[in-house]
């Protein structure tokens, strides 16, 4: 597979009409490596958790950078068959066409064949703008919530936005 480009995705945003802005920056890999970059970014930043399940189907999970998820309930919450584990790197880019550390909801536009459904937090849905890597991880592109679903549909993805499970008070993450 030949993954679309940040271009390519700029291009098709700007097809669709959806107004974004790009910025760019340093590589980060993690949300701790990006603290200090979101604070002159207006909005809601993410961590995005790309997930499979006992039956091997896809999840990418768009949740707010700071939010504490309940791993070992989050399948029952979404509909997946069992627990559920991260996908390798190379499943990874093999459907969404990204490396670890660019984990995007924007990825979706090289998932040709719709193996991947899109679970948003509605936390993070609530801020304006939202905040995420353009298939790379050296820049961030900030879109309105309502593109951002117009944008996921616009590539067969229409997105589930809901709350996420949280774990129990004194439970680690």
């Amino acid at each position: 597979m030949n993954p679309a480009s940040p271009e390519d995705l700029l291009a098709s945003l700007s097809d669709l009409g959806i107004p974004v802005r790009t910025t760019e920056h340093r590589p980060v890999h993690t949300v701790a490596e990006s603290r200090d970059l979101k604070a002159g970014l207006p909005g809601g930043h993410s961590k995005n958790l790309f997930l499979k399940d006992k039956r091997g189907r896809l999840f990418l999970v768009v949740a707010e950078a700071e939010a504490r998820i309940d791993l070992k309930r989050l399948h029952g919450t979404i509909g997946a068959t069992g627990r559920l584990s991260f996908g390798s790197a190379e499943l990874l880019f093999a459907v969404l066409g990204v490396r670890p550390g660019s984990v995007t909801p924007f990825g979706v536009i090289n998932d040709r064949e719709g193996q991947v459904s899109v679970i948003l937090d509605a936390n993070l849905m609530a801020r304006d703008p939202v905040n995420f890597h353009p298939l790379h991880n050296a820049a961030t592109t900030a879109i309105a919530p309502g593109d951002l679903i117009r944008f996921l549909e616009s590539t067969g993805h229409p997105p589930r936005v809901m709350a996420l499970p949280e774990p129990a008070e004194g439970e680690a993450d």
